[in-house]
C-alpha cells in the first residue's frame, strides 16, 4: 500500500485533508466538560410527614418505600435519611451505564406501589421522584447593595421571582433555597384565647371560612330563558390580601353586638414561611439557592445557561438587589481544560525540538510534525462518533498520544534518512526500500499499542467510564498514526526530502556534526556493552530477577487512591453545635468562621456565603455551612495559598472553638460523587441491635480513629441525639373530661409546630397562611399549661388536666443504607498517607467493634474500591492481549516473551517516580502504566523485528543479527522515547488548576519512559537471545562473536 501512495502523493494529501476536515467539523459540535458522566446516575425520592418524629417517619414512610424498591435495573445502593421535621429523603444510586430516564421511570413505578400504604398526611403532601446530583453545581446569592431589603425580603424575592425560572433551565436537576417566601403568620396568644373561650381550632375554622375563593357562577348563564340578551360573571368573596383584612376576621359575635376578631387574640404579620435558615454573604444579610446538576447534564453548558437567565432577569430585580455566585465549580473546569490544551501545545513544541535534534533537517522534521494535526483532528472525529466530549480525560489521552503518534512517522523518516545516507539512494527509491523494511514493525507497534489500551474500553462502572475515555482516544490516535505512517508519511518523504551524499551525517560540521560523531561513538560503546551482556546471560538474568523482585516490593507498598485531590478554588466549612443549640448560637459560631476567612485569610479568600440551619449533615438550628470562594489561581501563587494549606490553617483556628465542631474540607475530585474528599463510609447495624447500640459503636469508632496516625478529621456526617420533651396524654382521663383526641392533637400541632391553613394573594402570587403560637408562649415546658382545649360541654380544659410530660433523649436524624440502620462517617488520610490507606485503616477499626456492626462504602470511596478491584484484571488482560498479538505477528509462542519481559523495567520506573513524588496508585497512574507497557513493548519490537529480519532474510547468526539490530535501531529508539518523554514532561511539571491529575499521569509515564528506554535497550537484546536459545540451538560461532563484540 505504501508504494501506491509513494507514486500518488496528491491522493495521500487528499486523504489527509479529508481526515482533518472531519475533525475540524467535529470540534465545533463536541461539548466541553471537566469529566464525562463519571458519577453514577442518582434518583432522589422526597416527601414529608408533618409533625412526625424521625422514628415515626422512618417506620411509617421510609421503610415502607424502601421495601418496594426491589427489582430495579442497575441499582448499586440505596441511602436514606429521616429528620425530626418529618422530612424523608431516599437516594438511589445506579451503575454508571444506566439510563437515568429509565431509572427514574422504574423508581416512580415502585413509589406508586408504595403510595397507598403511606399515611394520609404524606399522601396529601405528595412524593416527588427526580434525577439529581449529590453536590451543588453552584450557589447563587442575592444581596441588597443599599441595605434596604432584609434577608426575609430577599428570600421572598428569590422564591417568588427567581426560583421557578432557574428550575426550568435545561440541565438543572434540583434547586435548594436557603430561605423562604412570605407567608401570612397568625401568632396566637393563649391567654387571650382562654379569656374569650376560644381554641386554636376556632381560629383555623374562621380563617378557612372567611379566607376563601367562591365560584359564584354567571348571570344569564346557559341554559338561559328565551329572550335573555345579557350575561355577566358573578364575583363574590375572594381570598384576603392584607394584614388588615386578616385582623378583621370574625371569630365570635354576640346578640348584644359584641365581637371577637382575630386581632383580639393574635398578632398578625407578613413574615417568612419558614424560619429554619438564615443566609449571609460576606457578613451581610442575603438569600441564596444551591443548584444541583441533573443527572447526565453538562456542567459548563448548564452554568452558562443559568448565568444567562439571571442576566436576562437582572433588569427587573428590585432596586439595589444584585446576584453573586459565591460557589461555582465551573471556572475550575474551564481553566483545567485550558491548562491541558496549553500542555498539549507545549508537548508538540518539545517533540518538534527532539525530532529536529536527531533528524537535523528541517524538511525531515517537518514531515512528522505535519502528521500531528492530521492524527489529532482525526481523533476528534472519532471522539464525536463515539459521543465523547472534550474533557480532561480525552485531552490527557491526546497528550499521551502526541509522543506515540509521531513515533511511527519518526521511524519512517529516520529509516529513509538512514537508507539515503548509507546507500546513496534518491528519496523515492530510499522510501520504497525503507517501507519494505519497517512496514511490519509499524503494523506490529500499532497492534501492540492498541492491544494495550483496548481492554480498558470494556470495563464497567464509573472507573470503566474513565478508562473508556483514554482507551478510545489513544487507540484512535494510534490507528490513525499507523495509517498516516503508511499512507501519508511515505508520500511526504518521497516528495519533500532532498537527495544526500552517502555518509553525509558524519561529515557535517558544527553542533550537529559533533552530535552525530558523539552519537556514533556512543552507539559503538553501547553495542560493546550489549555484546558483553550476551556473553554472560545468566549473570544479567539474575540482575533482572532482582529488578522484578524490587518492583514487586515497591508496587505493593505504593499507596492507593481513586483520583488525586485538586485545588478547585472552592472549599466547604461545616458547623455542628451540640444537639438542642439554637439558631442564635449557630449564627454566633458562623461569625467566627467569617472572621477567619474574610479577615485572617483575606489575601486568599474572595468571598464567603454562610447558611445557618442547613448543612450536608442535615437541617436544624444547630447546623451551619460555609461556601468558601478562593481568589483565582493566578492571584494565589505565593506559598501557602493553595486550598490544602488554607484548609490546614482553618482547621487549626477552628479547633479553638469550644462550643461547636467546625470542619473545613475540600470537595472531591469529581464533584458529582459527593460533598467532600477523603472517604465516605456507612456504619451499619446488620443484626438489629438498635439505635443506641449503633450510636455507641459509632462513638467507639470515632475514639479509635482519633488515635490512629493514618487518619485525620474523622467525623460523623449526621446529627447527634438530642433532648426531647415527651408528652404523655392520658386518653382515658381526657375522655372522662369530654375532650376528644383529635382536638388535643390539632391544638398541639398548631400551637407548637404551626399549621398551614390555606392561601392568600400577595402581589398576584398565591402564598400560605400559617397559624402558630406566638414565641413567648412556646419557649419553656411550663408554657404547655397555657393552652386549653374545649370539651363537649363547652368548658375550657387545660392540658395539665390530662397530660404528663418528661424529658427523654432521641434522634434528630435517622439514616439507612441498603435497608439497614446506618450512620455516615467521613474522614481524610493523615499527612503522608493515601485515601486507600485511610480506607484500610478505618475498615480495620470497624473490625474491632461489636459483632453485628458492619460497614459499606459510598460515594467516592465506593468507586475507589471498585477501581482497585478492577486494576489487576485490567493489567493482566492488557498483557495477555499484547502477548497474543505478538504471537500472531511473529507466528511464534516464544519470540513475544522477548518483548514482554521488558515490561517490568518500565513499570519499575513508573513506580519509582510516583514514590519519589509521594503520589499514589490511582486511576491516572494505572493509565500511565498501560502507556508505559506500550512504550516498552514498542522499543522492544524495533529491536526484535530488525534482529529477526537479519536472521531470516540476511541469514546472519543470532548474536550477529542481534548486535546489528541494536546498532541500527538505537537512534530511532532514543528519538521516539525522548519525543514521548518530552511530550509528557509538561504534564509532570504542571501547576495551577488541574495540576493534581496532570502530575499523577505525567509522573508515572515519564518515569516509566526513562526506565523502559535506559534499561530496555540493554535487556531486550539479552531477552531475545536467551529466548531464541531456549527454543533453538544456536550456532557454535555465536559465543565467539559475543566475546568479540564485547571488546
Amino acid at each position: 500500500m505504501a508504494r501506491f501512495f509513494i507514486d500518488r502523493p496528491i491522493f495521500a494529501w487528499v486523504i489527509a485533508i479529508v481526515i482533518m476536515l472531519t475533525g475540524a467539523l467535529a470540534i465545533r459540535e463536541l461539548p466541553v466538560s471537566q469529566y464525562p458522566s463519571i458519577a453514577p446516575p442518582a434518583i432522589a425520592i422526597n416527601t414529608s410527614y408533618p409533625g412526625a418524629s424521625a422514628k415515626t417517619a422512618e417506620d411509617s414512610v421510609t421503610q415502607v418505600i424502601e421495601q418496594r424498591l426491589t427489582g430495579i435495573d442497575g441499582l448499586l445502593y440505596i441511602s436514606s435519611n429521616t429528620d425530626s421535621f418529618g422530612n424523608v429523603g431516599i437516594t438511589l444510586t445506579f451503575d454508571a451505564d444506566t439510563d437515568p430516564d429509565i431509572a427514574q421511570v422504574q423508581t416512580q413505578n415502585k413509589v406508586q406501589q408504595a403510595l397507598p400504604l403511606l399515611p394520609q398526611a404524606v399522601q396529601n403532601q405528595g412524593v416527588t421522584v427526580a434525577k439529581s446530583a449529590r453536590n451543588f453545581l453552584m450557589v447563587v446569592g442575592f444581596v441588597s447593595e443599599d441595605g434596604q431589603l432584609s434577608g426575609t425580603d430577599l428570600s421572598d424575592f428569590l422564591v417568588s421571582t427567581v426560583q421557578d425560572p432557574i428550575s426550568r433551565v435545561d440541565g438543572v436537576g434540583e434547586v435548594t433555597v436557603f430561605g423562604s417566601q412570605y407567608a401570612m403568620r397568625i401568632w396566637l396568644d393563649p391567654d387571650k384565647l382562654n379569656r374569650f373561650g376560644l381554641t386554636t381550632g376556632d381560629v383555623t375554622s374562621a380563617i378557612q371560612a372567611q379566607n376563601t375563593q367562591v365560584s359564584a357562577g354567571q348571570l344569564g348563564g346557559a341554559p338561559a330563558v328565551p329572550g335573555q340578551g345579557f350575561s355577566a360573571t358573578i364575583t363574590a368573596q375572594s381570598r384576603l390580601q392584607t394584614v388588615g383584612e386578616f385582623e378583621n376576621i370574625l371569630l365570635r359575635s354576640a346578640r348584644d353586638g359584641g365581637e371577637v376578631r382575630l386581632r383580639d387574640v393574635a398578632r398578625i404579620e407578613v413574615g417568612a414561611q419558614s424560619y429554619e435558615t438564615v443566609a449571609r454573604f460576606n457578613g451581610q444579610p442575603a438569600a441564596g439557592m444551591g443548584i444541583r446538576l441533573a443527572s447526565g447534564a453538562n456542567a459548563l453548558e448548564t452554568a452558562d445557561r443559568i448565568r444567562a437567565r439571571l442576566d436576562d432577569m437582572q433588569p427587573y430585580f428590585p432596586t439595589g438587589v444584585e446576584y453573586v455566585v459565591p460557589y461555582d465549580t465551573t471556572p475550575f473546569v474551564q481553566l483545567s481544560i485550558e491548562e491541558v490544551v496549553k500542555t498539549l501545545i507545549e508537548a508538540v513544541v518539545l517533540v518538534f525540538l527532539v525530532m529536529y535534534l536527531f533528524l537535523q533537517n528541517f524538511r525531515a522534521t517537518l514531515i512528522p510534525t505535519i502528521a500531528v494535526p492530521v492524527v489529532l483532528l482525526g481523533t476528534f472525529g472519532v471522539m464525536a462518533a463515539f459521543g465523547f466530549s472534550i474533557n480532561t480525560l480525552t485531552m490527557f489521552g491526546m497528550v499521551l498520544a502526541i509522543g506515540l503518534l509521531v513515533d511511527d512517522a519518526i521511524v519512517v523518516v529516520e529509516n529513509v534518512e538512514r537508507v539515503m545516507s548509507e546507500e546513496g539512494l534518491p528519496p523515492k527509491e530510499a522510501t520504497r526500500r525503507s517501507m519494505g523494511q519497517i512496514t511490519g514493525a509499524l503494523i506490529g507497534i500499532g497492534l501492540v499499542l492498541s492491544a494495550v489500551f483496548v481492554p480498558m474500553a470494556f470495563f464497567g462502572g464509573s472507573t470503566g467510564v474513565i478508562y473508556r475515555q483514554f482507551s478510545i482516544t489513544i487507540v484512535a490516535a494510534m490507528a490513525l498514526s499507523v495509517l498516516v505512517a503508511i499512507v501519508f508519511t511515505p508520500a511526504l518523504c518521497a516528495t519533500l526530502l532532498k537527495p544526500v551524499e552517502q555518509g553525509h551525517s558524519l561529515t557535517r560540521r558544527g553542533f550537529f556534526g559533533w552530535f552525530n560523531r558523539s552519537f556514533d561513538r556512543g552507539t559503538r560503546g553501547y553495542a560493546g556493552l550489549v555484546g558483553g551482556m550476551l556473553a554472560r546471560p545468566l549473570r544479567f538474568m539474575l540482575v533482572f530477577a532482582v529488578v522484578v523482585g524490587l518492583l514487586a516490593f515497591l508496587f505493593l507498598r505504593l499507596p492507593t487512591s481513586f483520583l488525586p485531590e485538586e485545588d478547585q478554588g472552592v472549599m466547604f466549612t461545616q458547623v455542628i453545635l451540640p444537639a438542642g443549640a439554637t439558631q442564635e448560637r449557630t449564627l454566633a459560631t458562623l461569625r467566627k468562621v467569617e472572621h477567619q476567612f474574610l479577615v485572617e485569610e483575606k489575601d486568599t479568600v474572595r468571598a464567603l456565603f454562610t447558611v445557618a440551619g442547613f448543612s450536608f449533615a442535615g437541617r436544624g438550628q444547630n447546623m451551619g455551612i460555609g461556601f468558601v470562594n478562593l481568589k483565582p489561581w493566578d492571584q494565589r501563587t505565593a506559598p501557602g495559598q493553595d486550598v490544602k494549606s488554607l484548609q490546614g490553617r482553618a482547621m487549626a483556628a477552628f479547633s479553638q472553638i469550644r462550643e461547636a465542631l467546625v470542619f473545613a474540607f475540600v470537595p472531591p475530585a469529581v464533584i458529582e460523587l459527593g460533598t467532600s474528599g477523603g472517604f465516605n463510609m456507612q456504619l451499619q447495624d446488620r443484626a438489629g441491635l438498635g439505635h443506641d447500640a449503633l450510636l455507641a459503636a459509632r462513638n467507639q469508632l470515632l475514639g479509635m480513629a482519633a488515635q490512629d496516625p493514618r487518619l485525620a478529621g474523622v467525623r460523623p456526617n449526621g446529627q447527634e441525639d438530642t433532648a426531647q420533651y415527651k408528652l404523655d396524654v392520658d386518653l382515658q382521663q381526657a375522655g372522662a373530661l369530654g375532650v376528644s383526641a383529635s382536638d388535643i392533637n390539632s391544638t398541639l400541632s398548631t400551637a407548637w409546630g404551626g399549621s398551614y391553613v390555606n392561601d392568600f394573594v400577595d402581589r398576584g402570587r398565591i402564598k400560605r397562611v400559617y397559624v402558630q403560637g406566638d414565641a413567648p408562649a412556646r419557649m419553656v415546658p411550663e408554657d404547655l399549661d397555657k393552652w386549653y382545649v374545649r370539651n363537649s360541654s363547652g368548658d375550657m380544659v387545660p392540658f395539665s388536666a390530662f397530660t404528663r410530660a418528661h424529658w427523654s433523649f432521641g434522634p434528630q436524624r435517622l439514616e439507612r443504607f441498603n435497608g439497614q440502620p446506618s450512620m455516615e462517617i467521613q474522614g481524610q488520610a493523615a499527612a503522608g498517607y493515601s485515601s486507600g490507606e485511610a480506607m484500610q485503616a478505618i475498615s480495620e477499626l470497624v473490625g474491632r467493634l461489636s459483632p453485628g456492626i458492619g460497614y459499606a462504602w459510598s460515594g467516592t470511596s465506593f468507586q475507589e474500591q471498585q477501581s482497585g478491584d478492577q486494576a489487576p484484571a485490567l493489567l493482566a488482560l492488557s498483557l495477555l492481549i499484547v502477548f497474543l498479538c505478538l504471537a500472531a505477528l511473529y507466528e511464534s509462542w516464544s519470540v513475544p516473551f522477548a518483548v514482554m519481559l521488558v515490561v517490568p523495567l518500565g513499570v519499575l520506573g513508573a513506580v519509582l517516580a510516583a514514590t519519589g513524588r509521594g503520589l499514589s496508585n490511582d486511576i491516572y497512574f494505572q493509565v500511565g502504566l498501560l502507556a508505559t507497557i506500550g512504550l516498552s513493548a514498542k522499543n522492544a519490537i524495533l529491536i526484535v523485528e530488525f534482529a529477526k529480519a537479519q536472521m531470516e532474510q540476511a541469514g546472519k547468526p543470532l548474536i550477529d543479527a542481534t548486535l546489528e539490530a541494536v546498532r541500527m535501531r538505537l537512534r530511532p529508539i532514543l528519538m521516539t522515547s525522548l519525543a514521548f518523554g518530552f511530550g509528557v514532561l509538561p504534564l509532570a511539571l504542571a501547576s495551577g488548576a488541574g495540576a493534581g491529575s496532570q502530575n499523577a499521569i505525567g509522573t508515572g509515564v515519564l518515569g516509566g519512559t526513562i526506565a523502559a528506554t535506559m534499561l530496555g535497550i540493554f535487556f531486550v537484546p539479552l531477552f531475545f537471545v536467551v529466548i531464541r536459545r531456549l527454543f533453538t540451538r544456536p550456532p557454535a560461532a555465536d559465543a565467539a562473536l559475543a566475546v568479540e563484540g564485547s571488546h
